[in-house]
This record gives structure tokens, C-alpha cells and sequence, in this order.
């Protein structure tokens, strides 16, 4: 899918903001850029005053004189170190302000989307994601590092003017007048190559996307022979961007010999009436070297201008891009409420919950739903009931039950699941824990006491122990503590280096059902109040799941347990069980009373039990 064309930052705004966002740096770039012009200007100066006070006067005596010698080397060197300096500053300055601009962005474009919920991820391919994060944000700042030269280029241009205009007007207006026409080139170019330059920049995004999804789904590719269908969609978007990349390059291979040839000319011009002047006794020579080699020193550093006007279009567009993603609507507010601290299971309530899958609209920066549109403020239109995925849920769980949640495919049971850990916020009711409001409770409030385990599975390339703690302090007996009674204990200690193994990309050297158990234990080993597994166990063998659930109770958490259930025996072990059909609670109750009085109920238990039994049968049996 090709994303939603980006607002576009001005360049003269892209470069304040850049200076904006590192002011003591790009002050130190710049002040080291200008005394490097300056000192470019002052080498030319001490250059001509040799040639008139040592050279010739050499040439003419044939002696050298050596307190003029020695204090024309001392000259020479006090120019150089200082023009090194100049340098140093510069480029240091420059650089770091480049990558610490990157490195800001790239945190605050992962930061937003951490906080954009579900639905906007679910409209936006995660290679284009990827491309954002990584090369939009690298190339937004990439004029950074021609920035600081192109100001001292400036400073030195109208130091060197100065300078040249007073050693000789009339080879000083010759040379100046290259000027003009290199920038007018420049900015011939700059209308040239901004269109092809956003070109290929979106090109570059559905290369990596399509790439990210050929990755993803390589399981699917392989099984299906699918190996040159995906090869072939590569090459299309791959030659896609090719052709714009070498649109870029013939612009470039166009305009930077003309580039290089302007000053050149104007050095040419420079020696030759200069040359003819001082013959004619004119001009002393001393003032014509000093203006030829002033504008040979200043010919190629005019180029850095274009470099940074060559960088700003692609700039621009990936500026645009990124600050679509960190502009994005739709991330879910936080109030600055707070829940009882206390180890007693939580109660959970539903009053009138309605929700409708939302889609990002192309081309917007808005959310829209079936039935009206949602702006920022998170308000939308009444949908259409035939849309709704839960329609009218209400329901007050007991602290301390397990109750399971069942209904066939598209009953909506995977959005309950979502809502009550707050995914995302229903399109009208409300979702309280413990009385209290999701919609009130401050950041982080809500993961302290609730644990989602959903049945598709994610794991890191990493070991088991890390796997469970993500990276926070737990202790070891705690983890090993988790894991048994996830059923995950015995095959995590046969594992070769024990919890300490890594498990691959995806947790690719484990079953779908001894992920699922890590994933379990991840949860389990923080202690939630209100656990949520949504069909976490579908790919364990049934004997197996029956002991973890009945491991729950009988290991004393202390947590409400809202599961996704399919399997009757995990479905007889629950306290009350919820009946969704189309995104509606028709029924509630214990699951014998279920099977004795509500129609239809035990033919959908029993075609769950048939499908399992085949499902079992063709694979060999969970793990």
C-alpha cells in the first residue's frame, strides 16, 4: 500500500529547525566554518604579500632575505593552524549535530509508534514503517553535513569580495561575476532534481516494505512456491527505484560538470587579463596572484551551496514523512488515575461496550470507522450496527473467577480481549477495572495490574529467561516458578544451555505450543491481578493445557482469568463462560447449564472438539 503523501517542511524551516535543535554545536560549526573561510581569505592575502616581499625580491637581489623569509613561514603557519581549527569545528560540530539530530528522531518516531494503537500499525505496512525510522530520518538531516561549510563558504565569499575588490577592482568584478552564475545553476538544479528526488525516496519505501513482508511471510513463500512470484514483485519495486535513482544521477551528471567548469573558467579569465596587465605594467603581481589564487580557493568550497541544495529536496520529502508519523492521530489518552495497590484479584466490568474496527483513511490523517469519521479527539460518528464488531457487551466479572469467552469465528472474542487491556477504547460504553475508568488511569497504570497473552506468539532473539523478564530485574526462582507452572519447565531445562539458550529470531527453534508457554510465563512471572489469554494455549497439547489452567488455581494466583477458549475441557474448567454470537452476549452461565438450555451452544463446544481432534491428528499432537 502506498502511504498517505506527507506534509512537506518547508527547507528553510528544515535547516532553522536543525540549528534550532543543537543551537551551542551548530554555533561552534559554524564559528569554525567562518574562520575557516576567513583564514582561506587570509592564506590568499599572505600568498600575494610574499610574492610581492619575498619572491621578487629574491628573483631581483638573488639573495633571500631571511627575517622576511622566517617571518613569511611564520605567517604561513600561524594561517595554517588557524585555518585547521577552523576545520576541526567545522566537521566535528557538523557531524554531531547531524547524527544527534538523526538519533532524536529516530527515538521520537519509535516512541510514536509505541503509542499508536493497532488499527493505525494494521493500515501501515511495516516496511514502510521501517524505512521511516531508519532511512527518512537519516536522510531529513543529511544537509547537516554540508550546512556548516556552505555558511563559511558565504562569510568567505564576502571576505574574499573584499579582499579582491582591494587588491584590483576590475579582476575582482571579473571573477565575482562566476558567482552569480554558479548559483543560478544551482538553483536550476534544485527545481530539476526535487520532484525525481521524492520519487525515489517513496520508491525506497516500497522496496524495504515489500522486502519486510517477503521476510515476514517467507514460511508462506516457501510452502507455497511462491519463491518467483516474490522475486519478481521484488524486482518490479527494486527497478522501480533504480530507474529513479539514475534519474537523480543523470541530473547530477548533468549539472555538476557545468558546476566544476564556471569556476574554472572564471580562474582562466582571471590569468589571462591579469596575465596581460601586468605585462603592461598595470597591475603589481603580487595582487594577481593573490585574486587568481583567492578565486581558486573559493571556486570549489561555492560547490558545498549545492551540495546542501542538492540534499534538500530528498530532505524535505523524508522530513515530510517523518513528521506525518510523529503528527499521526489516534494515540489512546491517559488520565492520572491510579489503582488500588493490593494483591486481590481485579474486578473487571463492561457497561454497554460497542466497538467497530476502525481504518486509517488514505491520503488523511484521520481515523475512520464504517460509520463516520474520527478526528484526534477520539469522538466518531455513530456506526453502522452492521459493522460493529461488539455491539451492547455488558458484563461484570466476580474478582478471583475464570471465565471463559466463546462464540464462533468473527463473534468478536479477540476484541473483548483487546479491550479490557486496553488496546484500544470502545466506540461507545465503557471498560472499567476495579471501578475505575481504563480511559482515567495514567500511563502504565493498567500493565502494572493486567497481562495479555495472545494467541500469536512473540518472541526475541534472545534466551528464555530474557524472553520472560524482558529486561527487568526478576529473580531466577521466580522466573523457574513462572515457567512450571506455565508447563514450560521441563523442555527449557532439556534445552542445551538451559533458560540461558537462545531461542532464534521469532523463537523459530521452539514448537507454536512451547512459544505459547513462554509467552504464558512472561506473564505469569509479574503477577497480574487480571490476566487475559486469548486462545494463548491453542497450539499446547489439551493434557497439557488442562494442567496449566488448573496449575492457575491451584499455585494461589491471585488474578481474575478471562480466557479465549475453544477446547471443552478447558471450557468445563472455567467458574462462568460468555457466549458472543456476532459481537453480541447472547448467553452466560456455567457451562453445563449452557449445554442443557442455550440452542446451539453444545453443537459449537463439539465442533470445536472435532476440529482439535482432526487438527491433532493430521500434526501429530501439540507440544
Amino acid at each position: 500500500m502506498t502511504p498517505p503523501s506527507a506534509p512537506r517542511r518547508p527547507s528553510l524551516a528544515l535547516l532553522v529547525a536543525a540549528a534550532r535543535g543543537e543551537p551551542r554545536l551548530f554555533a561552534v560549526s559554524v564559528a569554525g566554518s567562518a574562520l575557516w573561510g576567513c583564514m582561506t581569505v587570509a592564506s590568499a592575502s599572505v600568498l600575494g604579500a610574499i610574492t610581492d616581499r619575498v619572491v621578487l625580491p629574491a628573483f631581483a637581489t638573488r639573495s633571500v632575505d631571511a627575517r622576511a623569509l622566517a617571518a613569511a613561514g611564520a605567517a604561513v603557519l600561524a594561517v595554517s593552524v588557524a585555518k585547521a581549527v577552523g576545520i576541526m569545528g567545522r566537521r566535528l560540530g557538523g557531524g554531531v549535530v547531524q547524527y544527534r539530530l538523526q538519533a532524536r528522531d529516530r527515538y521520537a518516531v519509535t516512541r510514536r509508534y509505541l503509542a499508536l494503537p493497532p488499527a493505525w500499525h494494521a493500515a501501515h505496512p511495516s516496511g514502510q514503517l521501517l524505512a521511516t525510522a531508519g532511512a527518512d530520518v537519516e536522510t531529513s538531516w543529511l544537509p547537516m553535513g554540508p550546512l556548516p561549510m556552505a555558511v563559511g563558504v558565504v562569510v568567505m565569499v564576502v571576505v574574499a569580495a573584499v579582499a579582491m575588490l582591494l587588491a584590483d577592482v576590475q579582476l575582482a568584478l571579473i571573477a565575482l561575476l562566476v558567482l552569480p552564475a554558479l548559483f543560478a545553476v544551482n538553483v536550476v538544479y534544485r527545481s530539476k532534481v526535487t520532484p525525481v528526488a521524492t520519487l525515489a525516496q517513496r520508491r525506497r519505501g516500497e522496496v524495504s516494505a515489500i522486502a519486510h513482508e517477503s521476510f515476514d511471510g517467507a514460511l508462506v513463500v516457501k510452502t507455497l512456491g511462491l519463491e518467483e512470484t516474490e522475486t519478481d514483485r521484488f524486482a518490479v519495486a527494486a527497478n522501480a527505484y533504480r530507474d529513479a535513482q539514475i534519474g537523480v544521477g543523470r541530473l547530477h551528471g548533468v549539472f555538476d560538470p557545468v558546476l566544476e567548469t564556471l569556476p574554472r573558467l572564471g580562474v582562466l579569465a582571471v590569468l589571462a587579463i591579469g596575465a596581460t596587465r601586468v605585462s603592461h605594467h598595470e597591475l603589481a603581481p603580487g595582487a594577481l596572484v593573490e585574486v587568481a589564487y583567492l578565486f581558486t580557493l573559493i571556486a570549489f568550497p561555492v560547490q558545498a551551496v549545492g551540495w546542501v541544495l542538492g540534499e534538500l529536496p530528498g530532505a524535505v520529502v523524508a522530513a515530510g514523512r517523518v513528521a506525518a508519523v510523529l503528527g499521526a492521530p489516534g494515540e489512546l489518552p491517559v488520565g492520572d488515575g491510579h489503582l488500588p495497590v493490593a494483591g486481590a484479584p481485579a474486578g473487571l466490568a463492561l457497561q454497554q461496550v460497542s466497538y467497530a474496527h476502525p481504518v486509517i483513511t488514505s491520503g488523511t490523517n484521520q481515523t475512520e470507522h464504517t460509520g463516520g469519521v474520527v478526528g484526534v479527539d477520539g469522538r466518531p460518528d455513530p456506526p453502522d450496527p452492521a459493522a460493529l464488531a461488539l455491539e451492547a457487551v455488558s458484563v461484570d466479572l466476580v474478582p478471583g473467577s475464570t471465565v471463559a469467552v466463546v462464540g464462533a469465528t468473527g463473534a468478536g472474542k479477540t476484541t473483548l480481549a483487546g479491550l479490557t487491556v486496553r488496546l484500544v477504547d470502545p466506540t461507545s460504553g465503557s471498560v472499567a477495572v476495579d471501578g475505575v475508568d481504563l480511559r482515567a488511569l495514567a500511563a502504565g497504570e493498567l500493565a502494572g495490574v493486567a497481562a495479555l497473552v495472545p494467541q500469536q506468539t512473540f518472541l526475541f532473539d534472545d534466551s528464555v529467561t530474557d524472553n520472560v523478564t524482558l529486561g527487568e530485574p526478576v529473580d531466577p526462582a521466580a522466573v523457574r516458578a513462572a515457567l512450571e507452572l506455565a508447563q514450560a519447565w521441563d523442555f527449557v531445562a532439556a534445552l542445551p544451555d538451559g533458560p540461558a539458550t537462545r531461542v532464534g529470531e521469532r523463537g523459530v527453534t521452539l514448537s507454536g505450543g512451547q512459544r505459547q508457554r513462554i509467552a504464558l510465563a512472561r506473564a505469569l512471572v509479574r503477577r497480574p491481578r487480571l490476566l487475559v489469554l486469548d486462545d494463548a494455549t491453542s497450539a499446547v497439547d489439551p493434557a497439557v493445557e488442562s494442567a496449566i489452567l488448573a496449575g492457575l488455581t491451584d499455585a494461589g494466583l491471585r488474578a481474575t482469568v478471562l480466557v479465549v477458549a475453544s477446547r471443552p475441557a478447558t471450557i468445563a474448567l472455567a467458574d462462568e463462560v460468555l457466549l458472543l454470537d456476532h459481537g453480541r452476549l447472547v448467553a452466560r452461565g456455567r457451562h453445563t447449564d449452557l449445554l442443557a438450555d442455550t440452542p446451539g451452544y453444545a453443537d459449537l463446544v463439539s465442533a470445536y472438539a472435532r476440529a482439535d481432534a482432526q487438527r491433532r491428528a493430521a500434526t501429530g499432537g501439540g507440544r
